[in-house]
């Protein structure tokens, strides 16, 4: 029997066993814009959560193996899709990303990154699934026996590949120290961070991730608004704001805006999370 365990719209904690929901936390937020605007949801609740799960699973495999993992560029705009636009434009060659049924991957393709990151988010454990495992690249799984999830490993497998330009996907800020650590090591490898999932980080915590990271989401975070305004730190986007950390993470986002046409007019009738912890 696999198991899958993903914390997600407003953090509720779901678990996915043999293609079906079999249980649902309470979210820690009541109220998300994406998931208003894309699947009409007024009101998270275990409910609506575990039928829009159901859906996942039903639409594109989520969890199964039959999950489809690649998907075109639909020209919208969040980590995966800059992710998928620096690896199209060569500026990296290696993303290292979670998915479920493999865990840590190593995802060297535009549309694998978008189908990988794009569909899925919040995967905080999951199980082996063989057919999943046999569509990434030999050696490019961390650890297919076990499907562990482990970043910093991923890094470290990504350098042994011989990748020179790295992008890795974090969700903890003590992650990112560790690897920022790590990149000391190399003299030829450029290490990027994306910080995502970040909901219900510590005002201590928030300020470690943009220490680490070069592009950081809001989700229902408010410290990392906080800072960001305080520090008028780079951001696109009002509801579920994109931070640039960095200078090299401030270029990443303009790159993918430039591809999408522009950051799309403000019309001050953005909803926000609710509430934002």
């Amino acid at each position: 029997m696999d198991k899958h365990v993903i914390e997600a719209l407003g953090r509720a904690k779901i678990t996915v066993q043999d293609g079906k929901v079999v249980d649902v936390g309470e979210p820690m937020i009541e109220y998300c814009p994406l998931f208003h605007k894309h699947r009409g949801i007024e009101k998270l609740t275990p409910e609506e959560i575990e039928n829009n799960l159901q859906f996942r699973i039903a639409d594109f495999g989520m969890c199964t193996k039959d999950r489809v993992l690649r998907l075109k560029d639909f020209l919208s705009f969040g980590i995966s899709e800059i992710l998928s636009t620096l690896l199209a434009d060569d500026i990296i060659d290696c993303a290292i990303m979670v998915c479920e049924g493999c865990g840590t991957v190593l995802i060297t393709e535009s549309e694998l990154a978008q189908g990988v990151g794009g569909r899925v988010s919040g995967l905080v454990e999951t199980s082996p699934i063989p057919e999943l495992i046999e569509e990434f690249s030999p050696n490019h799984i961390v650890d297919g026996e076990t499907a562990i999830i482990d970043q910093v490993e991923g890094f470290k497998l990504a350098t042994e590949n011989g990748y020179k330009n790295i992008a890795v996907t974090i969700a903890f800020p003590d992650d990112g120290i560790i690897l920022r650590e790590l990149e000391k090591e190399y003299d030829d490898v450029n290490l990027y961070l994306f910080a995502v999932h970040t909901t219900g980080l510590s005002r201590e915590e928030s300020e470690l991730i943009f220490d680490v990271s070069d592009v950081v989401t809001a989700c229902a975070n408010k410290h990392l608004r906080d800072i960001a305004e305080e520090e008028d730190i780079f951001s696109v986007g009002s509801s579920i704001p994109i931070f640039g950390a960095s200078e090299k993470g401030e270029e990443f986002i303009k790159l993918r805006l430039d591809k999408i046409g522009g950051p799309k007019k403000k019309t001050g009738n953005s909803k926000h999370p609710y509430p934002l912890i």
